[in-house]
């Protein structure tokens, strides 16, 4: 089907209007973890699954942004896939052995959303989701046998893993505080107010065509890079054209091939989820770890936002901004999709393989690493198909949804 826009450009007055729209629809943050070998972030799939093209009225770009940011569906429930495809090599089990390490270590728990979610960087899982309203939402990723729940109802916080029958609880007097922790980008909702802070003068945004997705009929949006160099090749959103909840997300790598993550309902329901949904009783026997920080995080990040004023959400930090203020050092250098986070490590590059020990570990460094050189020196570059990074010797990091040689250049320039 033909787009509705075939145009590559955005003119500046689009794209103030983008940015504006963007504004009204981010409301998260994407976590990036930068562990000096490579980054983990979310992106999304291949070609939407359709079963048939639903004859829609016309819309533009700019109004079906509008249409995503003044979303507002309070009660839902539903079945969200994901599948996860960075390229990272074969660990052999051994992410498995680091997991239960880091989860057995000091008063960590299996429970705690913030280590448990991590698990949707790779592979391929199922969630259910549900929500009612800002205070009451449940997320549960469907593992095998076991399932692990996260449910906030209120002021409480609720993790629970099956398996090991281990309970995460964190407690707010702010209500939106106790969710803070919940936070984990997960639905293709979360993933597209992601993707849309990203829009401006260097991005091509464009309806190409609908889809139906999860029985529901939608519009297609394409965000697409104009600069070369980054490994984004194009994010494409299955807007519902009724609520304007995005339905499904697509993130495909510049290089080719499959997505690098597929994320989107294979069913939804906009009915009110069963109060009883949210209800959470600790099981027998289950040990139990409170989060006694949940409450003082929360006071700091309101006194924060109290510090900025109250339309600091009209002055929303840019991504890079964000990510600057999560690491001590940090500087952002170029623009858009080519921006270039960089930081001093303050010590020595990536060890070698051998440097490592050998075995599992050593192998795992060496795959993922390629030796490169310049006017900085020598490194190594870490590859994932959306995030390279490059460190070098003399332990300077950069990092960035780019390919090699823009981490190089911008090596030999800093």
């Amino acid at each position: 089907m033909a787009p509705y826009e075939s145009d590559d450009s955005t003119t500046a007055g689009e794209a103030d209007d983008l940015r504006a729209g963007r504004r009204k629809a981010a409301r998260y943050v994407v976590p990036v973890a930068v562990v000096g070998v490579a980054a983990a972030t979310i992106g999304l799939v291949p070609a939407l699954a359709n079963s048939g093209d639903p004859d829609l009225p016309k819309i533009s770009a700019q109004q079906l942004i509008d249409k995503i940011a003044k979303s507002d569906v309070q009660q839902m429930s539903g079945t969200v896939k994901i599948s996860t495809d960075l390229g990272l090599p074969n660990l052999g089990g051994l992410e498995n052995s680091l997991a239960s390490g880091a989860a057995g270590s000091g008063d960590g728990s299996s429970a705690d959303p913030s280590s448990k979610l991590t698990e949707l960087a790779t592979g391929t899982h199922t969630l259910r989701v549900a929500a009612d309203g800002p205070d009451r939402q449940k997320v549960s990723l469907l593992e095998h046998a076991a399932e692990y729940s996260l449910i906030h109802n209120g002021k409480d916080v609720w993790g629970y893993d099956s398996q090991s029958n281990e309970v995460y609880h964190a407690t707010s007097p702010d209500s939106a505080g106790a969710k803070q922790k919940e936070d984990v980008p997960a639905t293709p909702k979360d993933l597209t107010e992601e993707a849309l802070k990203s829009v401006d003068d260097t991005t091509s945004v464009t309806v190409e065509g609908t889809a139906q997705v999860a029985g529901r009929d939608a519009y297609r949006l394409v965000v697409k890079p104009k600069q070369s160099g980054s490994t984004v090749g194009q994010i494409t959103v299955a807007v519902d054209s009724k609520t304007g909840l995005p339905l499904k997300f697509t993130l495909t790598p510049s290089s080719g091939g499959a997505a690098v993550i597929d994320a989107g309902f294979t069913q939804v329901s906009f009915a009110r989820p069963s109060a009883s949904t949210f209800d959470f009783t600790v099981p027998k026997g289950a040990k139990v770890t409170e989060d006694n920080q949940a409450e003082h995080r929360s006071k700091a990040e309101h006194g924060s936002r109290t510090e900025h004023g109250s339309k600091g959400s009209d002055k929303a930090l840019k991504p890079d901004e964000g990510l600057a203020k999560g690491l001590d050092g940090l500087n952002v250098i170029g623009k858009g999709w080519n921006s270039i986070a960089t930081f001093d490590t303050g010590g020595q590059g990536m060890p070698s393989g051998s440097e490592a020990g050998g075995g599992a570990v050593g192998g795992f460094l060496d795959s993922l690493g390629d030796k490169v050189s310049g006017k900085f020196g020598s490194g190594t570059v870490f590859k994932t198909r959306l995030i390279n990074a490059l460190m070098t010797d003399d332990g300077k990091v950069y990092v960035g949804a780019v390919n090699k040689d823009a981490l190089v250049k911008a090596a030999n320039a800093g």
